[in-house]
């Protein structure tokens, strides 16, 4: 099989996952690099998508993150989803400033769940720093996490 046709190959490969789902350049590479495409071929078919507006890391992870804020989750959290993701931190960085201040997001949390150790420590586990968590626990009880 000519290059040419396996390049093509890798493109239609890529364009069928991206019909299920959007996905980062990296996850496309190693979509089309799992399936034995060469990193020629990875690489002309990424070049396609990218100018065709099918790949783009910076729309993929505003969307992410606006989905993982939706959810509740924080900062640290939605940064690390990201990242095993494969988005750049620039990027990573931009999406997480297009959201919601974390410390907003998370007095969201403790007023549906209320002011108490264990909304802390679900804040905590959820991704949220610490210095927020204290806050928005403390907010209205002098400074005591309650």
């Amino acid at each position: 099989m000519s290059s040419e046709r396996r390049a093509e190959d890798a493109y239609d490969r890529a364009l069928r996952a991206l019909h299920h789902r959007d996905r980062t350049e990296r996850e496309i590479d190693e979509h089309l690099r799992d399936r034995g495409f060469s990193e020629d071929e990875r690489a002309e078919a990424l070049v396609a998508l990218r100018r065709t507006g099918l790949v783009n890391d910076q729309r993929f992870a505003g969307a992410r993150a606006a989905r993982l804020a939706e959810r509740g989750e924080g900062n640290a959290l939605i940064r690390a989803r990201l990242a095993a993701a494969g988005i750049p931190n620039e990027a990573v960085q931009e999406a997480l400033a297009a959201l919601d201040d974390e410390g907003t997001r998370a007095r969201r949390i403790v007023e549906r769940r209320g002011r108490s150790q264990k909304t802390a420590r679900y804040l905590g586990g959820k991704g949220f720093a610490d210095d927020v968590v204290r806050s928005v626990i403390a907010e209205d009880r002098d400074g005591e996490l309650g």
